[in-house]
């Protein structure tokens, strides 16, 4: 989509990646949640959780890569939260699906 800002940073147009495959990219989060807040994208533009459907694998994909960006990171032994926000009253503010990774501080629950 050429309005979708996650679609224009996933195609290499704004930003720099963190990590990148042909089907995924990751980078920093503008608004940082925690001292590590990466975004995990699929590079095919799908609006959000619920029309991800017939590719619905993507999600383990996603979720597999932001582990190991954790790993990278060095979050992954004192823990990290992933998210994935669904529609306006659920958090989600870009209409491309994403994942949080976020990590580096203790985190509380419930969230929000």
């Amino acid at each position: 989509m050429d309005d979708c800002i996650f679609c224009k940073i996933a195609q290499g147009r704004l930003g720099s990646f963190i990590f990148e495959d042909d089907e995924l990219a990751a980078f920093k989060d503008i608004n940082p949640a925690g001292p590590v807040h990466v975004l995990v994208v699929p590079k095919k533009h799908i609006p959000g959780i619920r029309e991800v459907k017939e590719d619905a694998s993507i999600i383990g994909r996603m979720a597999a890569r932001a582990v190991e960006i954790a790993a990278e990171m060095g979050i992954s032994d004192t823990g990290f939260r992933l998210v994935v926000n669904s529609g306006p009253d659920g958090g989600q503010s870009v209409q491309h699906l994403h994942m949080h990774l976020l990590g580096g501080r203790p985190f509380g629950w419930p969230p929000g």
